[in-house]
C-alpha cells in the first residue's frame, strides 16, 4: 500500500477533471475560412474532368485512355507540391505562416484562372504544376490550428475541422458540375458569349479563383501570426549564405539534442536530420498510405460515375456527378461535426483512425457492385441505395485525417518545429499523391480494355486498404508527449 503525505494529491492523475482552455475563436473561424480553398478549387474540376480530357482531343476518341489521362492531370500537382512542401513548411517557421499562406493562396488563385483558359493539355499541365508549386498551405494551416490551441482543447478544435471541407466539397462540385458549358446550360445568360464557347470551363474556374482572390483579402487584413519569433526573409537568405560560405566546420548543435530528448527549450526549429525520429517516421508512413488511399479513392469515384455502364462505370454527366458529390460533402461534413469529437472522446485516436482506414475495404466493394446492379435493373433505386452507401462508408475514412493531424503534433520533437514536422508529412503524402491518381487511373484504363481483367483496378485498390490498415497497428493507444 502506497504512503500517503500531505502532498498527495486528493484525486489520482486520471481522477482530475482536466479544464479544457477556451478556443480562440476570432483566429479559428479565419483559420477554417482559409481551409475552405483547398476544397473548393480541388472539387470543382473534379465533375467535368473527364468531359474536358475528352474535349481537348488528347484521347484521340479512345474511351479507355480519359481516365489515364486525369490522372496525369491530378499527379503533376503533387509532384510539383512534394517538391516543395517542405520548404514552405519549414520557412513557415521562421518567417511565420501569414506569409506563406499569402504566397499559396495568391498561386491557387492564378492557377484556377490558368487552368480555365487551357485549350490543350500542356496547358492544363501548366496550370496544375504552378498551383502544386506554390501552394504549401495544407500543412502550414494544421501547423497554425496547433498554434492557437493546446492538448486540453486540440481534439475539439479539430472537430469543426470538417465544417470547412463540408462546405467546400459541397460548393465546389455545385460550381464546377454547373457552370461548366454555361453557353449551352444558361443559352439566354451566356448563349452569345463567344468568350465562353471558346472556353466552356473558365466560369466554373473562375468562381474558385475569385473566391480565393477574397480569402487572400481576409487572410491579409484580418489573420495574426502565430509564431513568436520571426525573421524575414532577407534576414534568413544572408544567414544562410554566410553559413555555406563559412570556412569553420559547423559543431553540433547541444541544445537542439537536449530539445529531442524532451527539453521544454520550444522556441528555435530544429534541424531536418533532428526531425527524423522514430514517433515521426511512424506517422508519416501512416499519413503517408492513408493519403495514397483516399487520394486513389477519390480519383475514381468520378471517373466511375462517369463511364459508361457497358464498360464498367455508372454512365452519368458531369452536372449530376457535381450533385452527387455535393450531397456527399455535405453530409460528410455534417456526421463528423456531429460525431467525430464524441467518437474521438469514447474510443480515442486509434481505433477512430484503424477503423476509419478499415471501411476503405466495403467502399471499393461497392464499386462492382454498384455496375452490376446498374446492368441488371438499370440507374434505378437500387443503384442509388448503393452509391448513397458507399459513399457513407467512406466518411469514416475522412475522419483519419483529424486523427493523424493530433498524433503529427504529438510526434513533433518542439513546438517551433511543427511546421517542419508537418512538412514532412505532407511532402511524403504529395509523393504517394503522384502516384495515387495516376496508378489508380491507369489500372482503371487497363481494367476497361480487357474485359477478362475488370475487377483489377479494385484488387488493386483493396492492396491499397490493407497495407493502411497494417501500418495503423503501429501507432500507439496512448497519445505520445513530448517529455516520455
Amino acid at each position: 500500500m502506497s504512503q500517503l503525505d500531505e502532498e498527495t494529491p486528493l484525486l489520482r492523475p486520471e481522477e482530475q477533471v482536466k479544464i479544457k482552455t477556451p478556443l480562440p475563436w476570432r483566429q479559428l473561424s479565419i483559420i477554417l475560412f482559409l481551409q475552405l480553398t483547398e476544397p473548393v478549387t480541388a472539387q470543382a474540376i473534379a465533375p467535368f474532368a473527364p468531359q474536358l480530357i475528352r474535349d481537348i482531343g488528347v484521347t484521340h476518341g479512345d474511351e479507355s485512355r480519359v481516365a489515364y489521362f486525369v490522372g496525369i492531370m491530378y499527379s503533376v500537382f503533387y509532384v510539383a507540391q512534394a517538391l516543395t512542401t517542405l520548404q514552405w513548411n519549414r520557412l513557415s517557421d521562421h518567417v511565420g505562416r501569414k506569409p506563406v499562406i499569402l504566397t499559396g493562396l495568391f498561386g491557387i488563385s492564378i492557377s484556377m484562372f490558368l487552368f480555365g483558359l487551357s485549350k490543350t493539355f500542356g496547358g492544363l499541365i501548366l496550370s496544375r504544376v504552378l498551383c502544386g508549386a506554390l501552394n504549401g498551405n495544407g500543412g502550414v494551416i494544421k501547423s497554425m490550428m496547433i498554434d492557437v490551441t493546446d492538448s486540453s482543447n486540440m481534439a475539439q478544435a479539430y472537430g469543426f475541422l470538417p465544417i470547412p471541407w463540408m462546405t467546400g466539397n459541397a460548393l465546389g462540385p455545385l460550381i464546377g458540375g454547373s457552370l461548366s458549358h454555361p453557353a449551352d446550360r444558361f443559352p439566354r445568360l451566356f448563349g452569345q458569349s463567344t468568350f465562353l464557347k471558346t472556353y466552356p470551363y473558365f466560369l466554373a474556374c473562375a468562381g474558385p479563383a475569385l473566391f480565393t482572390a477574397f480569402t487572400w483579402l481576409v487572410t491579409y487584413m484580418l489573420l495574426q501570426e502565430t509564431v513568436p519569433t520571426t525573421t524575414t526573409l532577407w534576414s534568413l537568405v544572408r544567414n544562410k549564405c554566410q553559413a555555406l560560405v563559412h570556412t569553420k566546420p559547423p559543431q553540433p548543435d547541444r541544445s537542439n539534442s537536449d530539445m529531442v530528448q524532451g527539453s521544454s527549450d520550444d522556441s528555435r526549429p530544429l534541424p531536418l536530420s533532428a526531425l527524423m525520429t522514430p514517433r515521426v517516421l511512424i506517422v508519416t508512413l501512416n499519413y503517408g498510405t492513408l493519403a495514397l488511399l483516399d487520394i486513389a479513392l477519390r480519383t475514381l469515384i468520378p471517373v466511375f460515375y462517369s463511364t459508361p455502364v457497358n464498360m464498367g462505370g455508372l454512365g452519368l454527366d458531369p452536372p449530376r456527378i457535381g450533385n452527387i458529390l455535393a450531397v456527399f460533402g455535405i453530409a460528410n461534413g455534417l456526421i463528423q461535426v456531429f460525431f467525430f469529437a464524441r467518437l474521438h472522446d469514447r474510443f480515442g485516436t486509434k481505433l477512430v483512425y484503424t477503423c476509419g482506414v478499415a471501411s476503405s475495404v466495403p467502399t471499393i466493394i461497392a464499386f462492382p457492385t454498384i455496375n452490376m446492379l446498374s446492368r441488371t435493373y438499370g440507374i434505378g433505386a437500387a443503384v442509388w441505395f448503393a452509391v448513397g452507401l458507399q459513399l457513407t462508408m467512406s466518411i469514416a475514412l475522412n475522419m483519419c485525417y483529424a486523427c493523424a493531424a493530433m498524433y503529427i503534433a504529438a510526434s513533433s520533437p518542439n513546438r517551433a518545429s511543427l511546421g517542419a514536422t508537418n512538412g514532412v508529412a505532407h511532402t511524403v503524402a504529395a509523393c504517394v499523391r503522384i502516384i495515387g491518381p495516376a496508378s489508380a487511373m491507369s489500372m482503371f484504363s487497363f481494367s476497361v480494355r480487357d474485359p477478362y481483367c475488370a475487377w483489377a483496378v479494385y484488387y488493386f485498390m483493396m492492396m491499397l486498404g490493407l497495407l493502411a490498415i497494417g501500418v495503423s497497428f503501429l501507432l500507439p493507444r496512448r497519445m505520445w508527449t513530448r517529455g516520455s
